[in-house]
């Protein structure tokens, strides 16, 4: 009997060309060592060309591994959990995993509980919780956790395995940036108070200044939106002369807004206030002037965050810590030119 081209092949067809028993063919499809290797490259040969693919769902029953994570994530149209889903699933795949994702209006005790048990369901051997906010956080720690989980996005308050960048280094290297170049002051954007990363970024730059011997400015506080930083712009254009001459945005969206209110209240970037913002988004360096930014690298909490995962769903020690800060970089771009950046700064 041959291979009808009309179905996929089987692991019977593949036995049959090279000439095999059905038991020597899945010997080699699992790597087992005992097989001769004229035989295994025989069988490899008809694998080749039969095109043939094991059936998943067959070999997650014989093995009991599915080879899938799964991801639950929330707020992924903006930048920061937009990138940093796109970066776990790109690692989850180098490592021969499939990712199924769960995106949520928002992360609560509740909606994540039905998250985790959907993909439990779906046969998931751990899960990656994209977990910004505050409550998110809070709501991770209160749950049954029925496989390894690891949380990306909590900033500093993460109670479970996590990966992040240090944000609260992020806005160090900003704020001392500022102050370098010879700013009295640094006035500061704040992201939204229940996200954690935000609030990093405020303790960062609070610490910066008050090490400086200056009393920090009441922040102000936007929702990431380039909106709500022109609405903050228009405010903080009422200061200039009054002492404020720099301004650390929590986000390059935000700061978009800023420059284009600074912008037409006639005041100039960076000449009168140099801006620096945060995440180093594709755009930043074409904006108006090109933004002064701290990058994200997102690709590392990709990396780091399955690493670990993988380590736990295998029961081995992690090889490093399993609360993971990740260094971030300030990028120097014309926002705060024309002031000199310190050592150990990126050009954009």
């Amino acid at each position: 009997m041959t291979h009808s081209p009309l179905r996929p092949p089987t692991m019977a067809d593949v036995a049959r060309l090279a000439g095999v028993s059905h038991q020597t063919v899945s010997r080699v499809l699992g790597d087992h060592p005992n097989v001769r290797d004229e035989t295994r490259a025989r069988v490899q040969r008809a694998i080749e060309e039969m095109g043939y693919r094991r059936n998943s769902s067959a070999r997650a029953l014989a093995t009991r591994r599915t080879r899938t994570l799964g991801v639950v994530a929330s707020n992924t149209t903006l930048y920061g959990p937009a990138s940093t889903l796109f970066a776990l699933e790109e690692a989850a795949r180098a490592e021969g995993y499939l990712v199924s994702t769960v995106s949520l209006r928002k992360l609560t005790v509740e909606t994540l509980s039905e998250a985790l048990d959907h993909l439990s369901d779906g046969g998931v051997e751990g899960v990656i919780a994209i977990a910004p906010q505050r409550s998110a956080v809070e709501a991770l720690a209160e749950l049954r956790r029925p496989f390894p989980v690891v949380a990306v996005g909590t900033g500093s308050a993460s109670t479970v395995p996590s990966a992040n960048v240090d944000q609260y280094l992020g806005a160090r290297l900003a704020t001392g940036h500022l102050l370098a170049a010879g700013h009295r002051t640094v006035w500061h954007l704040a992201g939204p108070e229940d996200w954690q990363e935000a609030a990093d970024r405020v303790a960062g730059w609070r610490a910066t200044l008050e090490e400086a011997g200056v009393e920090p400015p009441l922040p102000l506080r936007g929702d990431w939106s380039p909106l709500s930083g022109y609405r903050a712009g228009q405010e903080l254009a009422g200061w200039v002369g009054r002492g404020l001459t720099a301004v650390f945005v929590a986000n390059d969206q935000m700061a978009l807004g800023v420059l284009r209110a600074l912008r037409e209240a006639g005041v100039r970037t960076p000449q009168d206030v140099a801006v620096v913002g945060y995440d180093d988004i594709p755009e930043s360096e074409f904006f108006a002037p090109p933004l002064t930014t701290v990058r994200q690298d997102f690709s590392a909490v990709g990396q780091r965050s399955i690493a670990l995962l993988l380590d736990l769903i295998e029961g081995r020690t992690p090889s490093g810590p399993t609360r993971i800060a990740i260094e971030p970089q300030l990028v120097v771009r014309a926002s705060t030119y024309p002031y000199a950046s310190p050592p150990g700064t990126a050009p954009g």
